[in-house]
């Protein structure tokens, strides 16, 4: 057993009382997707669902609002980025719904094609979406875990 288990500290709480720099997680920030092109990308991820929080045309850059939180995806343009089809390897990222199921018929009601129909996942159902450059976002819900979802 270590000093600080002994007293009871996590690590985190011992480097901050020792005045050391901390890797305590806090948060994302910003999810950042390469595109081949602002306008292309904003039309299909606010068919998606995405509000745009900041549009900056000029440096190829925008701002999604992902809920009623400040970080949200982050779109820049890439030189070279060619749309391509998405990978099952590529990274994806999940944001929470109230219902997969129904955001995945919202979507295809807005033209934007899952990659497959919505699937069971432990804590409830996720459909996922690819945009022309190959960037997963998935929709997932805690319908079979209500009580770790968001309130």
């Amino acid at each position: 057993m270590s000093d600080n288990q002994s007293v009871g500290l996590s690590v985190d709480q011992s480097v901050r009382q020792s005045g050391e720099q901390s890797t305590e997680l806090l948060g994302f920030d910003n999810v950042l997707f390469p595109v081949g092109d602002l306008a292309e990308a904003v039309s299909f991820y606010e068919r998606a669902g995405f509000p745009v929080a900041h549009r900056i045309d000029e440096i190829g850059l925008a701002i999604l609002k992902v809920g009623k939180e400040t970080p949200g995806i982050l779109l820049r343009v890439e030189d070279g980025v060619e749309h391509r089809p998405s990978a099952w390897s590529t990274p994806r990222v999940w944001i929470e719904v109230a219902d997969a199921r129904a955001a995945g018929r919202a979507l295809e009601a807005a033209g934007v094609k899952a990659l497959a129909p919505p699937f069971s996942v432990a804590t409830g159902w996720t459909v996922e979406v690819s945009d022309p450059w190959g960037n997963v976002v998935g929709f997932t819900d805690y319908r079979k875990r209500p009580e770790l979802a968001r309130s």
